[in-house]
């Protein structure tokens, strides 16, 4: 069965609430200024996104392509959503997978806010790389683009889960002085995974470093470890 772009953003449309777009206007700071300046909402939830997206999944290239620049964030994170489901795929190959990841970081700068990062990047990039050069991190990490250098420390969550942990550790340190405060946050994330894992290896990066650290970074680092051993930390 053929179907189109075009379809598939009219379906979403169809779903859409003026109400909830106004509250994810606010949520995800499209304000002038803010990180999400000018992005345009049509007010649907992940979930429904989602259906879409396992509805379309055999969508061509050209087609995700034309999700992912779309002016809606809902319809870039359908296009997005498509491509995770088919890397995640069973059947896929290989092959499959390689056109995956290189169409994707293609269109990294289409990944223009922090949950369209957040759903994309683990499930393609970190899982693409995973038994893989892991060089592309630092080149992504180097980027002038906010949701790049996003991408590349969000990325290294399927590594942290997997148990290896030096591209989390080493692009913490790398991106530890960034100016914003998704980035800071994304850190923090990526550490406090890392010492689910091994509570040993966080404990002794976060002493070495923890004074060199932005306060949010720190904060998210240290959410599962006790109220005393978090204060020490703090102070």
């Amino acid at each position: 069965m053929e179907y189109s772009a075009k379809q598939i953003e009219s379906e979403l449309k169809e779903l859409g609430s003026d109400d909830k777009a106004k509250h994810l206007s606010r949520f995800f700071k499209t304000g002038k200024g803010e990180y999400g300046e000018g992005d345009k909402f049509l007010g649907i939830t992940v979930p429904q996104t989602r259906n879409i997206a396992k509805k379309y999944i055999g969508l061509d290239f050209d087609g995700i392509s034309e999700l992912i620049n779309s002016e809606w964030h809902e319809v870039r994170l359908c296009g997005l959503m498509i491509l995770v489901l088919r890397f995640k795929k069973k059947s896929t190959t290989d092959n499959e997978k390689d056109e995956i990841y290189r169409f994707y970081l293609k269109h990294t700068k289409c990944c223009n806010n922090w949950d369209l990062v957040d759903l994309s990047c683990p499930y393609i990039i970190g899982s693409y790389i995973l038994n893989r050069d892991r060089s592309i991190l630092y080149r992504l990490s180097e980027s002038d683009n906010l949701w790049e250098q996003r991408i590349s420390i969000v990325s290294t969550l399927t590594l942290v889960r997997n148990d290896s942990f030096n591209e989390a550790l080493d692009l913490s340190l790398r991106l530890m002085n960034h100016k914003h405060d998704l980035i800071h946050k994304a850190i923090g994330w990526v550490l406090r995974e890392v010492g689910k894992r091994d509570r040993k290896t966080l404990t002794d990066f976060l002493n070495i470093h923890r004074k060199n650290m932005h306060r949010t970074t720190l904060r998210y680092a240290i959410e599962h470890y006790s109220p005393e051993e978090r204060k020490a930390f703090m102070e």
